[in-house]
């Protein structure tokens, strides 16, 4: 398809967008069994649902710019579902699997987020408002799935680090601490080079003006 104008972009990004949801919708059972805490399972089989709205959402789209339902390979969200394929068969413990498919749906979430919001400017540039709102439908789950993702995330995150929780003053304080440290061990390298009058090199460190006011020794009369 040559793209001579926004209408034929926006068709073949429409297109992108309705292979994608289709993926989706075959991983997100796998993502499903996989995961081991409850409020994750529940959250991958309610966006199944979604997705599968999505699917009939994208249809009403092509209706209404006068075009055929047609997929064309979404080959980012073929790399990002084989890269949630490949988590689920690693061995892992619960919670750490948990965080690992969190983070994987939520690129899928992203993308579909960058997708969605692109073609709706389109749709919005070009006057098509019925398809500006569908896609604002669409949107808008998807963002509020991304957020409920990183909810669960602020749990399972601090389960799959042994349930403990460092704070971001905790760690600039262990930064600073470990600045002093440092500068300890440079005052003490620096005095013991320097003293009993020698530097690290072992040369004398007196200066002119000690030797000056060194009293001169007098003749014999």
């Amino acid at each position: 398809m040559s793209l001579e104008s926004l209408h034929d972009l926006m068709i073949e990004e429409i297109q992108d967008l309705y292979d994608a949801e289709h993926q989706i919708v075959e991983a997100l059972p796998k993502m499903a069994d996989a995961a081991h805490s409850k409020e994750l399972k529940r959250g991958f089989e309610k966006h199944l649902k979604q997705s599968q709205l999505h699917i009939q959402r994208l249809e009403q789209v092509f209706k209404a710019l006068g075009e055929p339902a047609e997929r064309k390979t979404c080959k980012a969200m073929k790399g990002l579902i084989k890269e949630g394929e490949d988590l689920i068969k690693e061995d892992a413990e619960p919670a750490t699997k948990d965080a690992g498919l969190i983070g994987s749906a939520q690129r899928v979430e992203h993308y579909e987020i960058a997708g969605y919001g692109t073609v709706r400017r389109f749709a919005k540039v070009m006057g098509h408002n019925d398809v500006y709102d569908i896609l604002t439908q669409t949107l808008d789950e998807e963002k509020l799935s991304d957020e409920l993702l990183t909810g669960l995330a602020d749990t399972i995150n601090v389960e799959a680090n042994g349930g403990m929780q460092g704070s971001m003053s905790e760690q600039n304080q262990t930064r600073s601490d470990n600045r002093r440290n440092g500068q300890k061990t440079n005052s003490k390298t620096t005095t013991n080079g320097s003293s009993n009058g020698k530097s690290s090199n072992g040369k004398s460190t007196s200066t002119k003006s000690e030797k000056a006011s060194s009293p001169t020794p007098q003749k014999m009369k």
